[in-house]
């Protein structure tokens, strides 16, 4: 299980979008302690093309400064995907903690490349939470990362 508060948080935000009926991300924005945007995977729910995890989490911070995100950490259940990756290198998000990437290796290479710490957990909760859902969605699953 996530021993991290944030990571719990947003295991917490897959597992509801799981509940909905989507798919299991999620993601929390941290800034001085203190969640200010948390979101899931909403594209089933929502019909959205955009609403990963992580976007979600974006949306629901609101409008924040710049120096805001300057300081701020994205936790997230899964690798980052290359649209996720774009808008954490756009609000120059400085850290993002990434519960696992065995499941999907997203763009952590262009997160390091411009300078983001990345640091993989491999939570086991995360895992399991996306190993269940490709097993049994995988069109879904495929669908949402555009196979």
């Amino acid at each position: 299980m996530a021993s991290d508060r944030f990571l719990k948080a947003a295991v917490a935000e897959a597992q509801l979008g799981l509940d909905e009926g989507g798919i299991p991300i999620g993601s929390v924005i941290v800034h001085q302690g203190k969640i200010i945007g948390r979101g899931h995977n909403r594209r089933v729910q929502r019909g959205s093309t955009v609403l990963h995890g992580e976007m979600d989490a974006l949306e629901n911070a609101g409008r924040q400064s710049a120096s805001v995100y300057r300081e701020c950490t994205l936790y997230t259940t899964l690798s980052p995907c290359p649209m996720c990756t774009g808008a954490i290198l756009l609000y120059k998000i400085p850290r993002v903690i990434i519960g696992e990437n065995r499941t999907f290796q997203g763009s952590e290479w262009l997160l390091r490349l411009n300078g983001v710490e990345v640091t993989v957990v491999d939570d086991a909760t995360c895992v399991k939470l996306m190993v269940d859902f490709i097993r049994n969605k995988p069109q879904l699953w495929n669908e949402d990362i555009g196979v």
